[in-house]
């Protein structure tokens, strides 16, 4: 049995970035998807206020870490203070999960004058100064995004693009914050 095959000058599908912009970005550069286990995924950053509502969002590709959408989420959701003034960007504490745990994120938070309400991971030396009753308040976000996940486009993904998926997003935000 002969086998044959096409030359090619141009290297296999998979043997680079993804057809789809690859290395999703902070911002819609790209297109936020990347590959993981499952397949291609879109992690969705999420900035709250005390109460549990949504301020900001950002989207990086599904195997990005966490501390490139750190920067950007910070500086997003200004909260206009009574009376006049510039808004207010910066909370006084911000909790995040391990993904957040490492020295330039931890770093990049005290430069900004904000306290880091983050558990250290077990490759790193314990912070004796952890506040866990302020960590406990973290579950408002895990509760906000299982909100946002009641509205099927943000579940799913079906857009394509990642300005697209974003203003999904933000227009779900919008309702949870209308409701």
């Amino acid at each position: 049995m002969r086998r044959w095959c096409a030359p090619t000058s141009t290297p296999l599908a998979h043997a680079g970035l993804a057809p789809s912009g690859g290395e999703g970005t902070v911002e819609g550069v790209g297109e936020a998807l990347g590959r993981s286990q499952g397949g291609f995924s879109t992690k969705l950053h999420l900035r709250a206020e005390g109460g549990g509502k949504p301020m900001a969002a950002v989207l990086t590709a599904g195997e990005r870490h966490e501390q490139f959408a750190l920067d950007a989420l910070m500086d997003k959701g200004a909260v206009r203070r009574p009376g006049r003034g510039r808004p207010r960007l910066r909370p006084r504490r911000a909790a995040g999960d391990r993904g957040y745990s490492s020295p330039p994120a931890r770093r990049r938070l005290k430069q900004r004058r904000v306290e880091p309400v983050i558990p250290t991971r077990k490759d790193q030396p314990r912070q004796p100064d952890f506040d866990k009753a302020a960590y406990r308040e973290r579950n408002k976000v895990e509760r906000l995004i299982n909100r946002l996940k009641q509205y099927r486009r943000i579940a799913t993904r079906y857009e394509k693009r990642a300005t697209n998926y974003l203003a999904m997003v933000t227009l779900g935000m919008t309702m949870l914050w209308l409701t």
